[in-house]
């Protein structure tokens, strides 16, 4: 997988959590909502990599974590994070709510609609969502 890969799934989780989360099915919204950031911050560690060059072996363990804070500082994104979060309130607002998101969610059985609903908007909102600030750095 690559970088345009993992762009392309971004795009594609998006698309699919908005199916799920209009047709109710808000465990399933959620969780892919988070994965979504996931692939982001993927795609952003990707772009560090050069073609042909010998892999650093830190950052390709390191980068096979789930944990959205872990691959934050993997993607060297933190004190840009920081910035951001300084400068815009609704932002900061946003990364709080899906920096504790799980891969383990998946199993979760108490999603509930706001949840789902909140999860959604702090990732896709156009202005301060976290989707569109991580763009701007693969």
């Amino acid at each position: 997988m690559n970088k345009t890969d993992l762009e392309k799934l971004t795009q594609i989780r998006l698309a699919e959590a908005k199916i799920l989360l209009s047709s109710g099915h808000y465990h399933g919204a959620y969780y892919l909502t988070g994965y979504v950031i996931e692939c982001a911050l993927k795609a952003c560690v990707a772009k560090q990599v050069q073609q042909y060059d010998f892999p650093n072996k830190q950052l390709a363990n390191a980068s096979h974590s789930h944990r959205l804070s872990e691959l934050l500082n993997v993607a060297g994104l933190k004190p840009d994070l920081l910035q951001k979060e300084q400068e815009d309130i609704d932002f900061s607002f946003n990364w709080t709510i899906i920096k504790d998101w799980s891969e383990t969610s998946r199993y979760e059985s108490h999603i509930e609609q706001a949840q789902a609903v909140d999860m959604f908007n702090a990732v896709a909102d156009e202005k301060s969502g976290v989707l569109a600030w991580l763009k701007t750095y693969w």
